[in-house]
């Protein structure tokens, strides 16, 4: 109560002063792209509410323009970031309506799957084009923007699952010198301080630099609980010429957290309960928990020969700590009783990531076709590591309705061994043909090579897998019927790493599958009117199902999931005051024959048919010179439908809705621009199932898991930007 005290104090003691706002004129150069001329006074972050990402970053193939790319890509702008006060990168992805999370511990902290496919710890994800680990918490203070690219793109990327690319693009120096200062109050009572100073210096200004730092430090939104979270980050560029920039950059995260609800695992003879109130202390005890440290270092250099042909290349190592001793809450009966335990994990507490690419792309012409060439490599190596031994404690029997307080204290994991080992790297080769302005055809093609090992706890290899020159094809025929506007079809193959075998359960322990291909056909439509973007696209995707047959207890793959769906989406500004960012996925997953009635044609546990999410923001009507004038309103409205809870399709999670609002007030203090924020996270205070997986990721007879979403929380930010 003191630190809302505190905060409120702040407020009336400033001396307000409003001033003429910025204001800002649009010019059409040459090649058609928007250049915006700013004049007058520095508005807050956010004040805008700019929610469209103009630019895409596709890899091998460079920036493109997000109306002329042929692929379904949906985005997260900063704006919407800074807005919807975002604390972690899994924050950004209810707003996005084909993903799903698989909440490991705790909601920030989460396996993102796309069109109903999982994605894989490293290959699905990358930080500025980097593969890094999916699994360990990552703060939304340090990126500008998250963009999705839905469906396959293993030619683009090497081999991957079919859950697309979440791709996290970082900050980057300003040619304007900005100091940004924040502070945040969460309910129940957490304070954060968050700092980001950017700008150049020297002649010319060849060194340009932006720094992050952020402590945050208090009770969750559950009593008896805490949260303690620590970033340095730095993002730097160094102009060699006006050809060549290196940029660098690293990153110093810690999350720790105790005392938050745990997730809850229940058999497939479970009919899965109603959801608990998670604003109940005990779900998780108060000493259960984790602590995590994610360091990440990388570089990348740029060179552009000339006007028509540049140089990429960058690498980037990166070591994911995870020291976790959650709470196991194991329901055993369909009246919500559960057995709750605490153990120190025995797998993945150490994941070691180098990752890498190199392209060179080029534009040359042929009589009157044009050509835009890439050459390139792409491709990382990721170590697994486990301790060799760990503590399980069984504290007692509670229930998920009224969930008791257990006396106990926080086991410990110690000793260190390898358990795995994957590699791999692509080749890439690709040319877009341009017939004309209105026709098109580009086709990448990538030849991996990857390696997947194995190790037991005695040091002993269990498996061994590898492929040499797999090759991944992926082809699209463009067609832009009026300027801005796009048609497409997309025919893609990829290659992935097979799964992994569970560690116990199993006959085969450990035991890696060969590697699978998945495909997908995709046609689509975009199209940029003013400053919005449209797409709907549909798609069918395959791939083969690897689990654990009921009958031989032996994992192997023995199935194949098939999704078809339709997805919309739409993001940008209606008019200066109005801006939306939204979408909707149906989509019908299942997992075809399995050799089991049980199993066979049955819906994938945990991706709901429709999903929808609508951000709208809305600046109120007041004049330069009134005193609230910027002044803005924001309500996110979220659905998730009906999800399987098992395999068999014999218990479902309730689908749910939930409502956000947010209020913004941005105004000057001496000429200086702050920004005060307000937002009410699931107004209703709704009970639901946030997240459900089975625990063998791909299903079979082992336990499932479910989370549940947050209650009503509270968030209060204010922001000084000199």
């Amino acid at each position: 109560m003191k630190k809302i005290k505190y905060i409120v104090s702040l407020l009336t003691l400033m001396p307000f002063q409003l001033k003429a706002q910025t204001t800002a004129s649009t010019e059409k150069s040459g090649d058609n792209t928007e250049n915006i001329i700013v004049t007058g006074q520095r508005q807050a972050q956010g004040s805008a509410a700019v929610m469209s990402v103009p630019k895409v970053d596709l890899g091998p193939l460079g920036n493109l323009n997000a109306e002329d790319a042929p692929f379904s890509i949906f985005s997260v702008s900063h704006d919407t970031i800074v807005n919807q006060q975002a604390r972690n990168v899994n924050d950004l992805m209810k707003y996005m309506p084909s993903v799903q999370l698989e909440v490991r511990g705790t909601a920030g902290m989460s396996r993102p799957q796309s069109r109903g496919f999982e994605g894989d710890v490293t290959a699905n994800s990358r930080m500025d084009g980097l593969n890094i680990t999916t699994t360990t918490p990552y703060p939304a203070e340090m990126f500008e923007n998250l963009q999705l690219l839905n469906g396959l793109a293993g030619a683009m990327y090497g081999p991957q699952n079919p859950a697309g690319i979440f791709s996290y693009q970082l900050k980057r120096p300003t040619d304007r010198r900005m100091e940004n200062l924040a502070i945040y109050y969460d309910s129940e009572g957490t304070v954060n301080e968050h700092t980001d100073i950017a700008g150049r210096l020297g002649k010319n200004n060849w060194f340009g630099y932006r720094l992050n730092l952020l402590h945050g430090d208090g009770t969750a939104f559950v009593d008896h609980s805490w949260i303690r979270r620590n970033l340095v980050s730095g993002d730097f560029d160094i102009r060699l010429s006006s050809k060549t920039v290196i940029e660098l950059d690293a990153s110093h995260y810690t999350y720790d957290e105790r005392g938050t609800p745990a997730t809850f695992s229940y058999n497939n003879a479970i009919q899965l309960p109603s959801t608990p109130d998670t604003s109940k202390p005990y779900l998780g005890q108060r000493y259960a928990g984790f602590n995590t440290e994610t360091n990440s270092f990388l570089g990348k250099i740029k060179h552009q020969f000339n006007k028509n042909w540049r140089l990429t290349a960058g690498g980037l190592y990166q070591d994911a700590v995870r020291k976790m001793f959650n709470n196991n809450n194991l329901i055993i009966n369909n009246h919500g009783d559960y057995q709750q335990s605490i153990v120190a994990a025995g797998q993945a507490n150490d994941f070691q990531v180098g990752s890498n690419f190199a392209y060179i792309n080029g534009t040359v012409h042929t009589d009157f076709i044009k050509h835009d060439l890439i050459l390139g490599t792409n491709g990382y190596i990721r170590g697994n590591y486990n301790p060799t031994h760990t503590e399980n404690i069984t504290l007692g029997t509670s229930n998920i309705h009224h969930p008791q307080a257990f006396p106990g204290y926080q086991p410990h994991g110690w000793g260190r061994y390898q358990s795995g080992l994957t590699q791999q790297q692509a080749l890439i080769a690709g040319d877009t043909i341009h017939f004309n302005k209105q026709w098109a055809i580009m086709s990448v093609f990538s030849w991996s090579w990857l390696s997947s090992d194995s190790w037991n706890i005695k040091g002993q290899k269990k498996s061994h897998d590898s492929r040499e020159a797999a090759f991944s094809p992926t082809t699209s025929l463009i067609y832009h019927p009026l300027e801005n506007h796009t048609a497409y079809f997309t025919w893609a193959k990829s290659l992935q790493a097979g799964d992994t075998a569970p560690a116990t359960g199993v006959t085969n322990p450990n035991q890696i599958m060969a590697p699978y291909r998945s495909e997908e056909f995709e046609i689509g439509y975009k199209v940029k009117f003013n400053q919005i973007y449209l797409n709907v696209a549909a798609f069918r995707m395959t791939r083969p199902y690897a689990f654990t047959d009921p009958k031989t207890s032996t994992f192997s793959v023995a199935g194949e999931q098939r999704n078809y769906g339709i997805e919309f989406q739409a993001s940008g500004q209606i008019n200066d005051n109005l801006s939306i960012l939204g979408g909707v996925t149906w989509l019908d997953a299942q997992l075809g024959k399995t050799g089991t009635e049980a199993t066979s044609h049955k819906q994938i546990v945990g991706v709901p048919p429709v999903q929808a999410n609508l951000l709208i923001d809305y600046r109120l009507p007041f004049k330069h010179n009134q005193l609230f004038y910027g002044i803005a309103l924001n309500v996110n409205l979220h659905y998730t439908d009906r999800r399987a809870a098992n395999n068999y399709n014999t218990t479902f999670a309730n689908g749910y809705f939930t409502t956000d609002l947010g209020l913004r007030y941005p105004f000057r203090v001496y000429e200086t621009p702050l920004a005060a924020r307000f937002n009410v996270n699931n107004v209703t205070n709704k009970h639901y199932w946030q997240s459900i997986y089975p625990n063998s990721i791909n299903g079979g007879t082992a336990n499932n898991s479910a989370y549940a979403g947050l209650p009503r929380t509270y968030q209060f930010s204010l922001e000084v930007n000199f």
